[in-house]
């Protein structure tokens, strides 16, 4: 039984030496500031959340992920966890309060509570002409804005391992967490990956909010957010090999688990952001599945992941 379920994913906690170039990166990757000091930056997509990027000022680290409690009771539950910290008031631009622990790799994680909401940033988009809707466009000639990729949300955080099945059986517990999909290599009991979703019931959701891989060490393997459709994801990749400042670390491709049209790219630190659109939705009644590392861990078309992207954890 869990101790509780969240809701969504909030945010992602890292440090960076240079707040300076973190936000160019931050600005180019689409995410819009919500607060800055000399001592943090708080990024935002268009959704109306106060933030969904955190960078403190310090030497290079992936300090935490945040999710989303349904509610104060919630924290209070989950206070009572063995290793919880009590009920914090967070101190930091969007406010609220918030319960921490530590996950089984070391790394923090805080649930919280009473963010600040935020107006939507509008990000209109044209409709598409297809095969479903010839005309859903008729008339209208379509025009894309160039520029940055527009961030609609943070959706999901990959942590590489040792310790898949421990993780992953920590945030089933602690978060609510249900599996998607569980991936196997050789024998069906050697768990080397697992996607996990919210367990909204009988709302559709992601299909991961959380994904563990096996890895020699425990780190953040990247962090992933929403566009605004696919032509932002070419339109951001675009934007991003212009800069000519950034590594490109894999896509533009679509994955099989999960279906996102994928594109990820590097800050100067190496951390890794991922732009997608379009993603399988699932609920309660979808169930879980269990299938080989071979059949699960492909692209429908795009290129397979370079080994810098597979080697690739930051601690």
């Amino acid at each position: 039984m869990a101790v509780i379920k969240v809701t969504d994913i909030a945010y992602v906690r890292l440090r960076s030496p240079d707040l300076d170039l973190q936000a160019e990166f931050l600005d180019n990757f689409g995410l819009a500031p919500s607060s800055k000091s000399s001592k943090a930056l708080y990024y935002r997509g268009t959704d109306p959340v106060h933030h969904v990027h955190i960078t403190e000022k310090g030497d290079p680290k992936f300090v935490a992920v945040g999710y989303h409690a349904a509610s104060e009771d919630d924290l209070k539950t989950l206070a009572k966890a063995p290793g919880a910290t009590g009920i914090e008031n967070m101190d930091e631009p969007g406010g609220g309060k918030r319960v921490r622990l530590t996950e089984p790799n070391g790394y923090q994680i805080e649930v919280v509570w009473g963010m600040d909401k935020v107006p939507e940033i509008p990000a209109p988009r044209q409709l598409l002409n297809s095969g479903y809707a010839p005309l859903a466009r008729a008339g209208d000639l379509m025009r894309i804005q160039k520029g940055p990729s527009r961030v609609k949300r943070v959706a999901h955080a990959v942590l590489g391992t040792p310790k898949v099945k421990e993780t992953v059986n920590w945030f089933r517990h602690h978060l609510g967490f249900i599996c998607s999909d569980d991936v196997y290599a050789g024998e069906k009991e050697n768990l080397i990956g697992s996607f996990n979703r919210i367990d909204g019931g009988d709302t559709f959701v992601d299909h991961h909010v959380f994904f563990a891989i096996n890895h020699g060490h425990a780190g953040l393997n990247h962090v992933s957010f929403e566009v605004a459709d696919m032509d932002d994801v070419f339109m951001g990749h675009q934007h991003l090999r212009d800069t000519g400042k950034y590594e490109h670390m894999w896509g533009i491709g679509r994955h099989l688990l999960g279906s996102q049209v994928y594109d990820y790219w590097a800050d100067p630190w190496r951390r890794v952001h991922e732009h997608w659109a379009d993603s399988d939705r699932l609920n309660v009644k979808n169930g879980s599945n269990l299938l080989s590392a071979e059949e699960a861990l492909v692209s429908q078309w795009g290129d397979p992941p370079p080994q810098k992207f597979i080697e690739h954890v930051s601690i």
